[in-house]
């Protein structure tokens, strides 16, 4: 376990582990990290205390692996920017299929599954020189494409560079739209609900979205490349907490260039930054220090 630990976060005598690492997702112990430089997904188990690669090579030779996401049917599915297609494993790393491919895909960046396991919401970034921002639904099993949404625009619905999209427990979709410095909500058949965020410095507001999550509460979990942090919402975009802060240094909590964020089955959330190599894990509170942390805050107010 000393091991996986120097691997998750960066330690100087580690020899491999993360190089690149953008994406993350979690089920069960295991800890699934794309890494883009590696083209490779690295695979922590935890609770087995062992760790693998896997994707680098033939049948599923990722180029640029970064969205990933886990279904309720225990696969695996990563987006390749590189090959602009997606690849399907199993949880312990065996390649299944592809779906998608560049007849389909402009640059797949980031990727989401329905509850039910049978849906996954692609977002394709396009590019600065192409109208193609979409999110495309398909069929998990075969890849056909179900319908799509968006298009490049500031209006409801559309998108200007989109990033990352998670899926709540009630099925709604949440979709980073980096370049409108929001994110959007969608029901699971792509109808707009809401959207939330704005440029700014503020708490609440975006200056560089990247990664998202939810919860199993269905709250919503921003990363925020340039402030550093991970913005929490409720379901309704109202903001709950921050998470973290930009710093020089690799120590807990500090981010410089953090990239995705997941959040497992037990609360615990997990925030990768690309800078420092690293892999964060906060745990929820106790319900015994929520009441302390409260007691002593209502103590701090009554000075």
């Amino acid at each position: 376990m000393e091991m996986l630990r120097r691997y998750a976060t960066g330690g100087e005598d580690e020899t491999k582990g993360l190089v690149k690492p953008f994406g993350v997702a979690v089920r069960h112990g295991r800890v699934y990290v794309t890494d883009t430089v590696q083209h490779c997904v690295i695979m922590f188990d935890v609770e087995g205390g062992h760790y693998k690669e896997f994707g680098a090579d033939k049948p599923a030779e990722l180029g640029k692996p970064t969205g990933i996401a886990i279904s309720s049917l225990n696969e695996l599915f990563v987006t390749d920017v590189s090959h602009r297609r997606i690849a399907v494993f199993d949880l312990d790393g065996n390649f299944l299929r592809f779906l998608g491919g560049p007849k389909l895909f402009e640059r797949p960046t980031g990727i989401a599954v329905s509850p039910d396991g049978l849906k996954i919401y692609v977002v394709d970034a396009g590019g600065v020189d192409t109208t193609d921002h979409y999110m495309y639904i398909l069929d998990t099993l075969s890849g056909t494409r179900l319908f799509s949404i968006g298009g490049r625009g500031t209006e409801p619905g559309k998108f200007n560079l989109p990033l990352q999209a998670a899926t709540a427990p009630d099925s709604t979709v949440y979709v980073v739209d980096k370049g409108n410095f929001r994110v959007q909500a969608f029901t699971h058949d792509g109808r707009y609900l809401r959207s939330f965020g704005s440029i700014g410095r503020y708490p609440g507001q975006f200056f560089s979205p990247k990664g998202i999550a939810t919860d199993p509460q269905g709250n919503v979990y921003v990363v925020d490349t340039a402030f550093g942090n991970v913005q929490v919402f409720n379901p309704k975009g109202e903001l709950l907490m921050v998470i973290g802060q930009r710093g020089q240094s690799s120590k807990p909590g500090n981010y410089m260039l953090p990239a995705g964020v997941a959040v497992d089955e037990t609360g615990r959330v997990y925030i990768v930054d690309q800078f420092f190599r690293k892999v964060d894990v906060y745990r929820p509170l106790t319900q015994q220090e929520k009441d302390v942390a409260a007691a002593e805050a209502e103590e701090q107010g009554g000075r």
